[in-house]
């Protein structure tokens, strides 16, 4: 069965977005660790989930990045591209964008048929209610957190949506040149 990898840049104090839904304190400073980090999930990974909002801008984002070789994350936006995206929408009914479905589907049902599947695992890079909805379901089979040595103090938190306590256990604690710490953990 396939796995579920829900990949997260976030704050020390858990926010995913300041009070204005900008990313400007994430850490961008070129890392080797974190890009090994970054290219193991994406090559692990036959499909990318989504929200429509984060696929409005990730989308366009990284096929830009792919119009010129010589920047330095064309090889990584390539394989961006190249992955087949599940854009989650009940208010979008088709994509113009390559290799990119939209499925209206119950979140619970269509990710579950997903994980039957054959191939390689699926990842998650969100939008914020997107993978809110898929912790609160419990449709998560490993965080790979990128905590960013940031304090917020208040901003898009991840796990609002959560109703219950949900115990993990830690895969890996890795700290990166770039001040950021990479936790993975699976559901305990």
């Amino acid at each position: 069965m396939k796995k579920v990898k829900l990949q997260l840049q976030t704050s020390l104090d858990g926010y995913i977005a300041d009070t204005n839904d900008k990313m400007d304190w994430i850490t961008w400073t070129p890392d080797e660790g974190f890009i090994e980090c970054a290219t193991d999930l994406i090559d692990t990974s036959g499909t990318i989930l989504m929200g429509r909002k984060l696929a409005q801008g990730f989308i366009p984002y990284w096929t830009e990045i792919t119009k010129n070789p010589n920047d330095p994350q064309y090889s990584f936006a390539k394989k961006m591209v190249d992955t087949p995206k599940i854009v989650f929408s009940k208010t979008v009914d088709g994509s113009d964008w390559h290799n990119t479905k939209v499925n209206s589907g119950d979140l619970t049902t269509e990710i579950n048929k997903l994980k039957q599947g054959d191939g390689k695992d699926i990842i998650v890079y969100g939008g914020s209610k997107f993978a809110s909805s898929l912790i609160k379901n419990g449709l998560i089979d490993e965080y790979h957190l990128f905590v960013n040595p940031a304090i917020l103090g208040d901003g898009l938190p991840i796990y609002k949506m959560v109703e219950n306590a949900k115990q993990l256990k830690l895969m890996e604690a890795r700290p990166l040149q770039n001040g950021i710490v990479l936790l993975r953990y699976k559901p305990a």
